[in-house]
Order: structure tokens, then C-alpha cells, then sequence
């Protein structure tokens, strides 16, 4: 958890936000206090985990902070715990996404409380509990090592050597994308798409297929089965994860 830590943020850093400064910083938790404007958010947000916006008796967050906060989480990820009276909880929870909050706190916070929810979301955080789960299919033990160690850092990643493997995988798991080789013997990549869209479990996870053929007639036949995408199995590194950010904030 070191390299991880809690943003806490507010109009000011007042005597309470203090006071839960020290709970959690004792608790051997990075905690730092950034005011609620974008510039300075955005600033000091690297290696935020989680923020705890407390809302005192002081002005309220503007509308465009929450709209950031949306926009962050959803291309970093990271949670938040909202704090403050009842109405300003309810206001803050109309304009922040469901998803990307943790739990909720009236005022007067139980410290104690507090700092126990934070702990158990960052062991939480830590292990890619929150991290969105790619499953990887192909027949070459070789790339599916090479692309699950591009992806570990960032996602929750599964492998499958063929496509029944695949298949039995889903009956007791969940993925939020598949990487589907095309080009796989036995059963293709094609046959497994077929398999996916026929079943009510597996029908909506969305597809992307890898393939090592760039020629025009090889592109269209793969378009022509209507995947989410495809990738070119020279894809770099960095280009594979821009493009797979870019998907998950397209698909949120």
C-alpha cells in the first residue's frame, strides 16, 4: 500500500478534516489534503487510491469538481467515500457515478469506523478487486505470457489456451472484455464468438479479436463477425493499453 494513498478533500482543512488526517495517517496510511478545484486535484493526484470528500458546514463542491472526479476515476481508477450531512451526501451522489463510490458517511463521523473502511478498501485496492477483468484466449502460451504481463499491472487478467477452455472458464467467472485469438485450431476464434453470442451468460461480454493477419481480405472477414474491435498482433505495449483505456471509458 505505499505507493498508495488517500486524498482527502474538501473547502478547507479544518480541524475535523485534521483530526481524520491523523486517524488515518496512524492507521500507516498515506493521506495528503488537496481543496476541492480542479487544478489542484488533478495536480496531486497521482498514486490516489481512494478520495473521502468531506463536505463540513462550509460551501458545497461545485458541479464541474464532481464531473472531474467522474472523468478521473473513470480513466485512473480509484473510489470515493463521500462525507457530510444528509442532504449534501444525497447532492454529491446525484452528480458522482454509483460506481465510483465506496460508502457514504452522515456527519458526525465514527473515526474509528472511518478509518476501518479505508483500510479494508485499500487491501481491497491493492489485491484488483476494483480492477476491470480481461480474459485472454490463444493457443500460444508464449503471447498469452507476453500480453498478461503488459496487463497485470493495470487489470485483473485471465488466460485460456483454447476456446472451450475459455468456455468452461465462463460458466463459474466474470470478464468485462475477451481478447479472442482469430486464428485458433480445433475451435476458432470465429466458432467461439458463435459460442458467446448464443448463451445468455456470455452473450453481452464484449469481444475484441487478435490477429496476426493484416491484409484487407483477413480485416474484413474478422469486421465482418461484428467484435467490439480487433488488434493487430504487433500491437505494442503502450498502444495496447491506451486503446484498451479508451475502450473501457467508451464502454463504462
Amino acid at each position: 500500500m505505499a505507493d498508495k494513498h488517500v486524498m482527502i478533500t474538501g473547502a478547507k482543512e479544518s480541524f475535523l478534516v485534521r483530526v481524520m488526517m491523523k486517524k488515518t495517517k496512524d492507521a500507516g496510511i498515506g493521506c495528503i489534503f488537496v481543496p476541492w478545484n480542479v487544478d489542484d486535484i488533478n495536480a496531486s493526484w497521482e498514486g490516489t487510491a481512494l478520495v473521502v470528500l468531506y463536505m463540513g458546514d462550509e460551501e458545497m463542491p461545485h458541479e464541474e469538481v464532481l464531473h472531474f472526479f467522474n472523468d478521473k476515476m473513470e480513466e485512473e481508477g480509484g473510489k470515493m467515500i463521500v462525507i457530510g450531512d444528509h442532504g449534501d451526501v444525497r447532492y454529491c451522489c446525484d452528480h458522482v457515478y454509483a460506481e465510483h463510490i465506496y460508502t457514504t458517511f452522515e456527519r458526525p463521523v465514527d473515526n474509528e469506523k472511518y478509518v476501518k473502511t479505508v483500510t479494508e478498501f485499500l487491501s481491497r485496492f491493492v489485491s484488483g478487486e476494483f480492477r476491470k477483468s480481461i480474459l485472454i484466449v490463444d493457443d500460444d502460451p508464449s503471447y498469452l505470457s507476453l500480453v498478461r504481463e503488459w496487463l497485470k499491472g493495470t487489470y485483473k487478467v485471465s488466460m485460456a489456451s483454447s476456446g472451450l477452455q475459455a468456455i468452461k472458464w465462463l460458466g463459474k467467472n466474470k470478464a468485462d472484455l475477451i481478447l479472442l485469438d482469430h486464428e485458433m485450431p480445433v475451435t476458432t476464434g470465429p466458432q467461439v464468438l458463435e459460442m458467446l453470442r448464443s448463451d445468455e451468460e456470455t452473450k453481452s461480454i464484449p469481444v475484441i479479436f487478435l490477429t496476426g493477419k493484416s491484409d484487407k481480405d483477413s480485416v474484413m472477414a474478422v469486421v465482418s463477425l461484428r467484435p467490439e474491435g480487433y488488434f493487430l498482433k504487433t500491437i505494442g505495449r503502450e498502444e495496447l493499453l491506451e486503446k484498451l483505456k479508451d475502450f473501457f471509458v467508451l464502454h463504462k
